[in-house]
């Protein structure tokens, strides 16, 4: 039985504006979420928001503190970043993914979403024939609502057909006319949690150097795919990424999931030392300047959108990655809590009629962690984000991700240990009302 009417959910998206709930944003879920939440005091399942559901980690916490007794905050911050961060991001990168990047192109960004959004402008404007950005979907939504802001054209497509070799035909495909600024991902996924194998990534890597498209790799879930301990820094296995196969990268490192920093909006633009050194006639032409892509990212166009990060931000992140790289932290252990909740959840829904949407890597199944997906029979992803609220749980339409398979996506960092039972009683009788 339902525990939110037709008329109680349909007030909740009136007032808040809501124009359609089966394709709703992330934060337009939420305040339906929220609304249904207050006004009858049962708690929901927010599956919506993914916004960490840990302590921020304390070492951060302190070195901000002693950064701030300092006197730093009378100062503006470099725009290219303190030497302390981008020394310890190079250093960082070497541990965990045995990659070299010189701390020079290791710059500070308030998140990955003004990473990307920096980004995608220093992309798009290097090449005047190369105006398009690709999404391997399915995706982080934001990132298209950032093109729609800047007028820059996308093309898209869903991963889930194009697995290990079939990935090479398709890309050839979409980078075939030459247009692709840059070609967009997140490894592990959002929302799908599935993840790039080496022989994908090396395809990307192989056709972003022959088509001279730019790979921006989202690292939003750092090292958290529980099939793989990667928490040993200076020590195989390493973290995948398509930067051993392409120098044409910008890997994008947020501290806001691995350290559950996200209050902070701190993040790393890592972008391979060739491309940084590469001059741009447009860019020089555009900007007045020399045109050569790290120094014109960071000045003409980072420096624009943020004026710089929050200095005492930048220490406290500076050293978190400096004592994982000395092994003093383990942040893979930290964020395990997400795996284990992923288990848990994902065994009530399927046990209850659902199937995991994306189940499957190349050569085996999904881990668990941050996300998961989820599908019923009979319902599309519209229908579901919709009947899932109408039962206490809230969730986001796979659609708006770019994916085109039926379903939604799950989060699970707001689920607590109270709310299983109550998770459960809800999707027994979902699977009762809903039977096929």
């Amino acid at each position: 039985m339902r525990i939110f009417s037709d008329e109680l959910v349909a007030e909740a998206v009136r007032v808040n504006h809501v124009a359609d709930l089966s394709h709703a944003t992330i934060g337009e879920t939420l305040l339906v979420a929220q609304y249904l939440e207050k006004k009858t005091g049962i708690p929901f399942i927010r599956m919506d928001q993914g916004s960490p559901g840990l302590p921020a980690n304390r070492y951060g916490i302190e070195a901000e503190k002693r950064a701030l007794d300092s006197g730093i905050g009378s100062q503006y911050p470099a725009a290219a970043g303190i030497t302390e961060l981008k020394e310890a991001a190079s250093r960082f990168v070497k541990a965990f993914i045995d990659i070299d990047i010189s701390p020079r192109a290791c710059v500070p960004t308030v998140g990955s979403v003004a990473g990307s959004f920096g980004g995608f402008i220093g992309c798009c404007q290097r090449d005047p024939k190369k105006q398009k950005v690709l999404f391997i979907d399915p995706g982080f939504p934001i990132q298209k609502s950032q093109l729609r802001v800047l007028g820059i054209a996308w093309k898209e497509f869903d991963i889930f057909p194009y697995r290990g070799q079939a990935l090479r035909a398709k890309l050839e495909e979409e980078l075939a006319a030459g247009d692709i600024a840059a070609i967009i991902y997140s490894n592990p996924n959002n929302p799908a949690w599935i993840s790039l194998e080496e022989e994908e990534l090396r395809i990307i890597g192989e056709l972003a150097t022959k088509y001279d498209a730019i790979v921006m790799e989202d690292l939003a879930y750092f090292a958290m795919d529980s099939r793989h301990d990667l928490s040993h820094p200076f020590e195989p296995p390493y973290v995948r990424t398509v930067a051993r196969y392409t120098d044409n990268y910008l890997l994008m490192l947020s501290s806001s999931k691995i350290f559950s920093y996200a209050g902070q909006r701190m993040a790393l633009l890592c972008i391979s030392d060739k491309l940084f050194d590469r001059q741009f006639p447009a860019l020089a032409e555009r900007y007045h300047d020399t045109g050569i892509f790290g120094p014109t990212l960071i000045a003409s166009i980072l420096y624009m959108i943020t004026s710089g990060c929050t200095a005492t931000t930048q220490y406290g992140y500076a050293e978190m990655l400096r004592l994982s790289t000395e092994g003093k932290i383990n942040f893979v252990e930290d964020t395990k809590a997400y795996a284990e909740r992923a288990q848990r959840m994902k065994a009530i829904f399927c046990a209850n009629g659902f199937t995991i949407t994306y189940p499957r890597d190349v050569t085996e199944e999904i881990g668990d962690g941050f996300f998961f997906s989820l599908s019923y029979p009979g319902l599309t992803g519209g229908e579901l984000v919709t009947e899932l609220m109408h039962y206490g749980v809230s969730s986001i339409n796979l659609d708006t991700t770019g994916s085109l398979q039926p379903g939604v996506r799950a989060c699970t960092s707001r689920m607590r240990e109270e709310l299983y039972p109550v998770l459960e009683e809800r999707m027994r009788e979902f699977h009762a009302d809903h039977p096929f």
